[in-house]
């Protein structure tokens, strides 16, 4: 019988989840090195031809591998697969772009940067499959090398909102302590795959977290059980606030010594699949309390392809409103339709909370973001 059920009104306050998955996830080891790959493509792009060229890099396959696990330290006994494809421009004129290179080098350079026990040379093989673009897509991409507004390459939505919750901060919080370089100088065994889901509930706060353990850092099981406790005094001193409760590694089973323990720091080792835009949205979050699209972002073109800018557009916007003071909270949902300039949306929908301007400002604000939009892309591939 399940007992933890809350009826309440539409817009309840009192109730609140979120979630985010950390840089060594399965869905965020595809999301960031997609995205990266789009961001060296662009650069590439960009220092060859003075303008970058039309691709969408934002498909990508995380196969998990195999491995056996041990106190003092286990193996990989399958490799991990991850196969990167989308679409990119590969040749201009009569030079050849090594868009496969340049996708397999970026992929290898960001996993060993971010996930420190993998050994790239035997514990993944990675696969590119990116092929050539689509004739209609590239032509309303075109725009752009004119200098002209480029137009939206699909119907699509963006969804954002300002600001985040003392909630979804501290998630992020949580995730980011736990990843931070002097952490894992201090507490060597702690992985990178870090899931943290926290709800609140009225003036309670709980988070559970998974943690994939390194197993060569772990000598027994008393040792285990007494590193997570590590963990969580470390949490519950650096994060300083009351009423919340710490959940690590709730699947554990000492009883039966079943344990999160992993070789490399990441569940993808052992089976656990990875895919584009199955992760974090723009925010780092996960907030099914709060408006977000299901678009996923990573690797998409940054010039044309609305699935992309209008979610970035969406939070530049509803931060902007609020920063102004022109409302408390602020909501932006915005949509497209293929082939029309990207600064002119079929609609944009704004919902604010105390609202303390007149309409008017609102507008000429929108109106100035808007006309900005074809801008965006310096601040995407500048990873601002």
């Amino acid at each position: 019988m399940v007992s933890n059920i809350i009826i309440g009104t539409l817009v309840n306050e009192d109730i609140e989840m979120a979630e985010r998955k950390g840089v060594g996830h399965p869905d965020t080891i595809c999301d960031q090195i997609t995205e990266q790959v789009s961001i060296e493509l662009c650069n590439y792009y960009l220092q060859e031809f003075g303008t970058i060229m039309h691709h969408n890099v934002d498909k990508a396959l995380l196969i998990g591998g195999e491995s056996q696990t041990a106190y003092n330290g286990g193996k990989i006994t399958k490799p991990i697969s991850l196969i990167l494809a989308g679409r990119a421009t590969h040749q201009v004129n009569d030079k050849i772009i090594p868009v496969e290179e340049i996708a397999v080098e970026t992929a290898k350079k960001w996993l060993k940067k971010n996930i420190r026990h993998l050994d790239i040379s035997k514990d993944i093989q990675i696969n590119s499959k990116i092929g050539e673009g689509s004739t209609d897509l590239i032509e309303l991409f075109n725009r752009f090398r004119k200098g002209e507004i480029p137009l939206a390459n699909d119907t699509s939505f963006g969804a954002g909102y300002y600001p985040t919750t003392f909630l979804e901060d501290t998630i992020i919080k949580v995730e980011n302590l736990l990843n931070s370089p002097s952490t894992k100088n201090r507490f060597p065994f702690i992985g990178e795959d870090i899931k943290v889901m926290g709800i609140r509930n009225h003036s309670e706060n709980y988070f559970t977290i998974a943690i994939a353990m390194i197993d060569k850092y772990i000598i027994d099981l008393n040792d285990y059980v007494s590193k997570i406790k590590q963990i969580k005094e470390f949490l519950q001193t650096n994060l300083l606030f009351e009423d919340t409760t710490i959940y690590i590694n709730t699947a554990d089973d000492y009883n039966r010594e079943s344990i999160y323990l992993t070789v490399t720091g990441t569940s993808a080792e052992n089976g656990d699949d990875g895919q584009v835009g199955r992760g974090n949205r723009i925010n780092g979050l996960i907030t099914p309390y709060h408006p977000m699209s299901l678009e996923a972002t990573s690797g998409k073109n940054p010039i044309s392809h609305i699935g992309k800018i209008y979610n970035y557009f969406a939070m530049d916007l509803s931060c902007a409103i609020v920063e102004n003071h022109f409302a408390d909270e602020a909501n932006v949902f915005i949509v497209s339709q293929i082939g029309k300039p990207i600064n002119e949306p079929h609609l944009l929908h704004i919902k604010l909370k105390n609202i303390d301007t007149d309409k008017k400002r609102i507008e000429d604000l929108v109106k100035e973001k808007l006309n900005s939009i074809s801008e965006y892309w310096k601040i995407i591939i500048n990873q601002k």
